[in-house]
């Protein structure tokens, strides 16, 4: 028990002088900024929601930039390097729209962000960033609406559906076929890598290892193709050239 409140008191020592400090910060930032009461009478502000929508958009733009970058792109050989750009755009627009509360309704909203983000970050169990991203997001819609700012959480919903919904367009798999034989490795190789090809896959990385008996294909999946159609048709190779086959989608 001693070690605990010793624990706590030295917490405390801490806390306060840093809560002592940034008082004064927060007064300024409360006094200065205008206070998120606007409700449904932000609808009206067509300013604001038009310069919000171009905000957003440049930092999508911008993100897809930097995250279709050639040497990013050509140097991917991961599922998680392939998500990447899908991220970097998400977390731009995630920054933009952060930085759109801050700029109109004062510093505190960001440190109230900031907060949110980092316990989901940290404490949520997520299978990939983009969902985590995905997760975020959908958290500051909802912070919009608990502060009474409907325009700015339908704004960023609208643009979030239309944003995911193109940064999704194309399911990526990875398969990893093993127990090829090595004497036939090369031949059941191309044998998949041509039937994803016939299907309209787009091949992103192929990585084999001949010594252990298996190759690695990381592809865009073409339009009308799901895991099922892929799977019958990979029942259709040669038994001599087939391998077990494990999946991975995004």
């Amino acid at each position: 028990m001693n070690g605990i409140a010793r624990l706590v008191a030295t917490a405390l020592g801490t806390a306060v002088p840093a809560m002592v400090l940034a008082q004064p910060l927060l007064d300024v930032s409360l006094g200065k900024a205008a206070s998120p009461q606007e409700g449904w009478q932000g609808f009206t502000d067509v300013e604001f929601l038009w310069n919000a929508l171009l905000t957003l958009t440049l930092a999508a733009v911008l993100g897809l930039v930097f995250g279709y970058h050639p040497r990013t792109v050509r140097a991917a050989d991961t599922l998680e390097e392939v998500r990447a750009p899908k991220v970097y755009t998400l977390y731009a627009v995630i920054g933009a729209i952060i930085g759109i509360m801050v700029l109109k309704y004062g510093l505190v909203v960001g440190f109230v962000v900031f907060g949110i983000g980092g316990l989901i970050r940290f404490r949520t169990e997520l299978r990939s960033a983009s969902l985590t991203g995905q997760v975020i997001f959908v958290t500051l819609i909802g912070l919009c609406c608990g502060l009474n700012l409907p325009h700015v959480a339908v704004l960023a919903t609208a643009f979030g559906f239309v944003l995911i919904y193109i940064l999704d367009a194309r399911t990526t798999y990875r398969i990893e076929v093993q127990g090829l034989v090595a004497d036939r490795f090369v031949a059941a190789a191309a044998a998949y890598r041509a039937l994803l090809e016939q299907q309209g896959c787009q091949i992103v990385s192929e990585k084999k290892s001949p010594g252990k008996g298996r190759a690695v294909f990381i592809f865009h999946g073409g339009a009308n193709v799901t895991r099922k159609s892929l799977e019958e048709s990979f029942e259709h190779l040669d038994p001599a050239l087939r391998g077990a086959v494990d999946w991975e989608v995004d």
